[in-house]
């Protein structure tokens, strides 16, 4: 006799009772949630009490109200007529700036440095050794205070300015380049660059799945470097081969025309990009031996070279170990950046000193710096998880 259907299991009930633990779990974070609201407007209220007190105005209205003064170095134009959080947002664009650079350059140089501490070959990992164990040990600090006397020192003066090479200067000025004149053409070279950057990605997936497929592995990054290349030389022909550069020329007393970063810009960067390529060589050290022996002798029995045995088996693995740490690098030089106000490069703390110092207005610009790094942070997290999901090694 077949059985029949199954009967239908009766809906569980949520219990109101104390003796629910999730009717528990909901009133333990309900009263935590009230207990957080409560002292934060305890803490509001006191404060703005005692500022009214004591005469102090509080507020944000100074926002609006024209800054007075000049910024040396900025990405948007800026003067001191303009208002406080225009200076704000210039501050913030000259952190983001050093960031992101600071960022790329660390993460090449320890990479590179992490995989050399790994040679067979005696002086490359004695040298690599050497790098992280003098940079990794020396506080930040001094090291941006070094490099900023460094370049103010041995570097002439503009009228000497060097000229490592054509168009390019370097002087106690700063490092002046050539840049682009901008014309209608530049777009499509834009767009060429955009949709070979979309090619070689999709170039990528079908490498990876003829690899799962054949077991052949195709090239990658060559290839891919030439679809970019192509693709931008055809939106350059496409707009017209535009050739114009607004050029630096030194001249009697300065270097003038093209584009130009400061000998503080350049302290702060390569300091914090030095300091922090030598924690993250030594975090791509231990997630390279972080995979185990047998994974290295099952790519030798393939006939995989060193190389491949580096792209292939050792680094996609490695991954998993790498990326947590490596993300606190990261937000470690974003939040570093905030020295800046050591060797006068104008950042978001530093702008935020000045602007502090003339409206009295500590709560708030305090408020304002902490919001930024903590959104700046927040963002920095939420990508690196992200990559770290995708970059996750999926088992079957």
């Amino acid at each position: 006799m077949a059985d029949g259907p199954s009967p239908i299991p009766p809906l569980k009930r949520r219990s109101w009772s104390w003796r629910s633990q999730a009717f528990r779990g909901v009133v333990y974070q309900i009263l935590a949630v009230s207990m957080i609201a409560l002292v934060a407007w305890f803490l509001t209220s006191n404060t703005l009490t005692n500022l009214r007190i004591r005469g102090i105005q509080s507020g944000f209205d100074f926002l609006v109200q024209p800054a007075g003064f000049g910024i040396g170095e900025t990405v948007i134009e800026f003067d001191s007529s303009n208002p406080y959080w225009k200076a704000f947002l210039v501050g913030l664009t000259n952190t983001i700036r050093v960031a992101i650079i600071g960022i790329l350059i660390a993460t090449v140089l320890g990479t590179a440095i992490g995989i050399g501490r790994l040679s067979r070959n005696f002086l490359l990992r004695a040298v690599c050794t050497a790098y992280v164990e003098i940079f990794r040990n020396i506080p930040v600090l001094l090291q941006l205070l070094m490099w900023y006397l460094l370049l103010n020192e041995l570097l002439p003066p503009s009228a000497d300015a060097l000229n490592p090479a054509p168009g390019m200067y370097l002087s106690k000025g700063g490092f002046a380049f050539p840049v682009p004149v901008w014309v209608p053409g530049y777009g499509l070279m834009l767009a060429g660059a955009i949709a070979g950057i979309a090619l070689a990605w999709l170039y990528r997936r079908w490498a990876r799945a003829q690899f799962a497929a054949t077991g052949h592995a195709r090239p990658i990054f060559w290839p891919s470097l030439a679809i970019i290349a192509v693709s931008v030389a055809a939106g350059w022909f496409a707009g017209g081969a535009p050739t114009a550069l607004d050029m630096p020329e030194k001249t009697q007393f300065n270097v003038t025309g093209g584009a130009a970063v400061t000998p503080e810009f350049l302290a702060l960067t390569l300091g914090l990009a030095i300091y922090t390529a030598a924690f993250i060589a030594e975090i791509v050290r231990s997630g390279i031996q972080a995979v185990p022996w047998g994974q290295i002798e099952a790519a030798s029995s393939l006939g995989l070279n060193r190389k491949r045995q580096l792209q292939l088996v050792l680094l996609p693995q490695a991954l998993r170990v790498i990326i947590p740490p490596l993300t606190n690098q990261y937000l470690n030089l974003t939040k570093n950046s905030s020295l800046a106000v050591a060797v006068g490069y104008p950042d978001l703390v530093s702008i935020s000193n000045t602007t502090l110092n003339q409206t009295g207005r500590a709560v708030e610009c305090i408020t304002i710096i902490m919001a930024v790094y903590l959104t700046l942070s927040l963002s920095t997290a939420a990508l690196m998880n992200w990559y770290n999901a995708r970059a996750a090694i999926k088992e079957r």
